[in-house]
């Protein structure tokens, strides 16, 4: 089969789907690689580079999809392309089916078989073509970028002979792979970072992450794995407390990331007019969801606008565009996974298995008919188990703790050296007295030993030389209590065995020492 690229037509587009390097793994699964002119140009590459790598370089779009099989793409494609489609062709590129009714009749119509790479299914199998993921990560970053471009002030907070400034306080909204890629990025730049997601199983990868997560009061919480690791719409009651929430923070906070998307819909409206007019002058919106509608209702695609109380709301929809080489990148590599499935024997033959779970999940359209939306994966995300977040004691409440804490090991104390006491009575009742004597020196040994040593909290000292330091303690207590006995194989046993555990003890001393000295900062 020939894979084919034309060059992305939607204006400021700079990404392309195929690369040099793909198109060289492209070529071991048995295919062969076409590209039109200048196709990668706005990316840095280059036609000579996709020459040097065996690919085809041919000078029109008409041209390229005549000669190809299978077309791959970024955009979604326009009428005049869907028309160069037939029967026999494959198209892969975004296509926002439940966006664009109309494109998805005429793909029907043409014949072919057309698969969406914003449709993959995220489950782990997919994650190689999870292309949506790929391009968020980008767009993520890249907003934090933007929005630090847009505010006045610095991310992390300053002490400065000239004067104090305060760290931004930044929200971001939805905490999926560019929610996540915005945190990391936001955090970095020293802000106080906030975020919010449906999904409670992501309040443990945020606090990992350095950012605050925004916990809701509402019991009927999502779990993703039921929706392919995606959000779900959320009940009116759900979005009403959760606009309460963001109501509550706007006022304090500097910069609002939003980054919510629905599959198959329209982005919801999760920050309204009257939010940003309780914003801080000077304050920023990034919009990542501006090509769908926009999370904010003041948002307006592909433009930045300034509202009339100062705040900055960023629309732009070609965040992963401006990053055009690393963006075509990871897409073409989205591209060659996927083809590799549809490639299962290397022999250059596409097989569109309908019965496999990423390639009928991604495919919309089949042999002349709609096959979105697709039935849900057999194999679910997998989510974190629930865990409820653990109430902070008060003051009083940690004393009452620690009392009963204090009593407890107090009983126990005293339980065991009554049990103690009461064994050896009754070992001294029947056994001699030179063993008695040499009996409760042990035992005490033993005891003072394991007390000063276990009481050694663990992060300090390892159990394992706990338990070693404990019987090196026993030794030579014992050993120094015989030391000035009269029998001289006595004496000397105890001296080698203070000798012996002397090493032990103070040569774990240097042996800690050296440890913790690894750990300190030169």
């Amino acid at each position: 089969m020939k894979i084919g690229a034309p060059k992305e037509i939607y204006p400021g587009e700079n990404r392309v789907a195929m690369t040099p390097d793909s198109a060289l793994a492209l070529q071991k699964l048995g295919h062969d690689c076409v590209i039109e002119a200048g196709a990668g140009a706005a990316s840095g590459f280059e036609d000579s580079a996709y020459a040097d790598a065996g690919v085809e370089v041919v000078k029109t779009a008409a041209a390229l999809f005549k000669a190809a099989d299978v077309i791959v793409k970024v955009r979604e494609p326009n009428e005049a392309e869907i028309k160069r489609l037939n029967a026999g062709k494959t198209l892969i590129s975004f296509f926002w089916p439940g966006q664009n009714e109309a494109l998805l009749n005429a793909a029907r119509d043409s014949g072919a078989s057309v698969i969406a790479m914003d449709m993959v299914p995220r489950i782990s199998r997919a994650q190689k073509m999870d292309a949506l993921s790929s391009m968020a990560n980008i767009a993520g970053y890249r907003a934090v970028i933007e929005a630090g471009n847009n505010f006045g002030r610095f991310f992390t907070g300053q002490v400065t002979a000239a004067g104090k400034v305060p760290p931004a306080r930044v929200l971001i909204v939805g905490a999926g792979v560019a929610g996540l890629a915005a945190i990391g990025t936001a955090t970095s730049l020293g802000a106080i970072t906030m975020a919010f997601d449906v999904r409670p199983e992501v309040a443990e990868q945020i606090e990992s992450m350095g950012a605050e997560f925004v916990y809701l009061d509402f019991e009927d919480a999502q779990d993703g794995a039921a929706t392919g690791g995606y959000a779900a719409p959320s009940s009116p009651e759900f979005r009403e407390k959760q606009l309460e929430k963001f109501r509550e923070l706007a006022p304090d906070v500097d910069i609002v990331i939003t980054t919510a998307l629905i599959p198959g819909r329209p982005a919801p409206k999760l920050w309204t007019e009257d939010m940003v007019k309780m914003m801080k002058r000077g304050s920023v919106i990034v919009d990542l969801a501006a090509e769908r509608g926009g999370n904010c209702d003041l948002t307006v695609a592909d433009e930045k606008i300034v509202t009339d109380n100062g705040v900055t709301i960023v629309g732009y929809t070609d965040f992963p565009s401006r990053m055009g080489t690393q963006a075509s990148t990871l897409y073409a590599n989205n591209i060659r996974h996927m083809l590799a499935d549809l490639t299962p024997g290397k022999d250059g033959v596409i097989n569109h298995n309908m019965e496999d779970d990423v390639i009928r999940g991604a495919t919309v359209a089949h042999a002349g008919e709609i096959t979105f939306p697709p039935p849900p994966p057999k194999v679910k995300a997998i989510a974190a188990v629930k865990r409820d977040k653990p109430r902070e004691l008060t003051p009083e409440e940690k004393r009452a703790a620690e009392v009963t804490a204090f009593k407890a090991q107090t009983r126990q104390q005293f339980t065991l050296l009554g049990v103690g006491g009461g064994l050896l009575l009754l070992a001294g009742l029947f056994a001699p007295a030179s063993f008695m004597a040499n009996f409760i020196v042990f035992v005490l040994a033993c005891y003072v030993g394991f007390q000063v040593i276990w009481s050694v909290s663990h992060s300090l000292h390892t159990p394992l030389m706990a338990v070693t330091n404990a019987i090196s303690s026993i030794i030579i207590l014992g050993a120094l209590l015989q030391i000035g006995s009269g029998s001289w194989l006595v004496m000397i046993l105890a001296a080698l065995s203070v000798f012996m555990a002397g090493i032990n003890i103070f040569g774990g001393f240097m042996v800690t020492r050296r440890m913790l000295a690894m750990f300190q900062k030169s």
